[in-house]
């Protein structure tokens, strides 16, 4: 069964490091233990019942409330999450992005071209006093939502 737990947010690697540790010790029936990106503030945990993802979560830092969300969730319920969407269909000419790395690093963006070839886009910076066109991989931006 899958688990829904509340983290605090930016800590989900984290938590799911100090829970592997704390399971491999312990010996606690725990099957695994998923960050899906996208998914902030929560981790999934695969056990076989809840008293086990409760004895696990005792004492852990970094778990808001009670731990666990709603108790178990089927997979059905996570699918839209799990799904892999191939990254260069989900760029498009003039969509609002923000660059996650390099020199430009939090800088938001307006889309110019997208190179599927390459894996590359086109940029031109929102905030610059000059409008010049920036390459970046599409690996170091992610598309802000309207």
């Amino acid at each position: 069964m899958l688990f829904p737990v509340r983290t605090t947010v930016g800590q989900e690697s984290l938590v799911v490091d100090i829970l592997s540790q704390k399971i491999g010790k312990d010996e606690l029936p725990i099957y695994s233990i998923a960050v899906i990106p996208g998914l902030k503030g929560y981790i999934i945990i695969e056990a076989q019942d809840e008293l086990n993802v409760r004895n696990a979560l005792a004492s852990t830092p970094h778990i808001k409330g009670q731990g666990i969300v709603k108790g178990a969730v089927k997979i059905e319920e996570l699918s839209g999450l799990l799904e892999s969407k191939p990254l260069m269909k989900s760029i498009k000419e003039n969509d609002k992005i923000e660059i996650i790395s390099g020199a430009f690093k939090g800088e938001k963006a307006k889309v110019l071209r997208v190179n599927d070839t390459k894996e590359e886009v086109v940029v031109e910076l929102m905030e610059a006093a000059v409008r010049i066109p920036v390459t970046l991989k599409a690996e170091n931006i992610r598309v802000l939502k309207d």
